[in-house]
């Protein structure tokens, strides 16, 4: 049978994953486009950024098993992207693990991957429960707070920062270029962002070099791999990239989640569930990357009788693919709790190195949040609480809570 082409970029049933609509309800959204196109959807990524989004479980795992006809190199695609088009920082080339050729990608993993597995879980555990710390000390101790801002990004960018021997200057710099990229929905804060980032990095580097720490940036400076300055500098927008924003994300949904149900609130304090299910259930149904692990075929690629266009990036969506109904279907929506069967930390070759860590941080800011407070209250309806419009993650704009003293 002659396989389908999806290649047409002005197509006008194209989802536009950067409207808001979508940010609001993307279920339906994910609902309507299985309905529309099944599992392989034709989408913008922004106005006329074309590209595939795969909602379909059991064809995500082939992509992402597949390196050889979906590398994650995009050199050909970028070439015909504006350079301040707001969703290239996310993207575009860089020397590192997550957007280089099969051969590159091995030595770049390597590297990650050895760097990242020195670290000492019980000294993690420790730094984070002093971050932890110093961030409640910081809320107020009674009225209104925004827990995004003030507490989960808080936890996420200083504890990156200690597990990559980061001082707080350009740290703090770091985070907020990150944030940046993240906003595809304004260029101009995107482009900014990636500028910032990149300098912030570089300063890291040059740190680094200089004063050798018992962290993951020196380690990966020693590595046999050899990185070079520019090589070293995107190792860390990686690191940083996957640590800062998705972690802060996880730590507040994971949050709101437990806020709003008042099934699983009440299981977690009668010990009948953990704030690990309550992790495994928003990284099931609501990860904080939706939609992301970009491949790019160098040649039409067949997927179950669709044709993939070449060198148009193909996203793998996390939230559509936990949800498969192919895969959902007859499963008790309360089982999903504790089922570690999704992607949300990708698989095959791309899989997250620092899956443990995610856990431990995560988890534990958590668990210290609710000892301190657990009389926690949200400040505004849950229909009042919003998303940020964007085509990769699930993030809300705040979650603004009340304290009691």
């Amino acid at each position: 049978m002659t396989p389908t082409a999806l290649d047409s970029a002005a197509s006008p049933d194209r989802v536009a994953l950067y409207e808001r609509d979508f940010s609001d309800d993307p279920h339906a959204a994910y609902t309507r486009m299985r309905q529309a196109h099944g599992p392989l959807v034709p989408v913008e990524l922004s106005p006329g950024i074309p590209a595939t989004l795969v909602i379909g479980y059991r064809q995500a795992r082939t992509i992402l098993h597949d390196p050889q006809r979906f590398p994650a190199d995009p050199s050909t695609w970028q070439k015909q992207i504006p350079v301040d088009c707001p969703v290239r920082p996310m993207l575009e080339y860089r020397p590192n693990a997550l957007r280089s050729g099969p051969k590159e990608h091995i030595r770049y993993r390597a590297a990650n991957t050895a760097a990242i597995d020195a670290t000492d879980q019980h000294a993690l555990h420790r730094l984070v429960e002093t971050i932890c710390a110093e961030a409640l000390a910081e809320l107020q101790p009674a009225g209104r707070v925004d827990l995004l801002t003030e507490y989960a990004r808080k936890v996420a960018s200083r504890t990156l920062n200690g597990l990559l021997g980061c001082p707080h200057g350009p740290g703090t710099r770091i985070a907020g270029g990150m944030a940046a990229i993240f906003n595809a929905s304004d260029p101009a804060s995107a482009a900014r962002g990636n500028e910032v980032l990149a300098q912030a990095v570089a300063e890291l580097v040059a740190l680094r070099q200089q004063h050798p720490g018992d962290d993951i940036t020196t380690r990966l400076l020693a590595h046999p791999a050899h990185l070079d300055d520019t090589e070293m500098a995107h190792q860390l927008v990686t690191l940083y990239g996957a640590g800062i924003e998705p972690l802060a994300n996880l730590i507040a949904n994971t949050i709101l989640r437990i806020l709003t149900d008042p099934r699983f609130a009440a299981a977690l304090h009668a010990g009948r569930t953990t704030v690990r299910a309550a992790l495994d259930h928003v990284l099931y149904r609501d990860p904080p990357m939706a939609n992301y692990c970009a491949s790019y075929p160098p040649y039409p690629a067949d997927v179950d009788g669709v044709l993939l266009p070449a060198h148009q990036p193909v996203l793998i969506s996390m939230t559509g693919c936990n949800n498969d109904p192919e895969l959902t279907a007859g499963m008790d929506p309360d089982a999903i709790t504790g089922n570690r069967a999704h992607l949300a930390w990708s698989t095959g070759p791309h899989t997250c190195p620092a899956r443990s860590h995610a856990y431990l941080i995560a988890e534990t800011a958590i668990t210290h949040l609710l000892d301190a407070q657990p009389e926690i209250d949200l400040a505004v309806p849950v229909s009042e609480l919003r998303w940020r419009p964007g085509p990769f993650h699930r993030a809300l704009e705040s979650l603004p809570v009340t304290l009691t003293a």
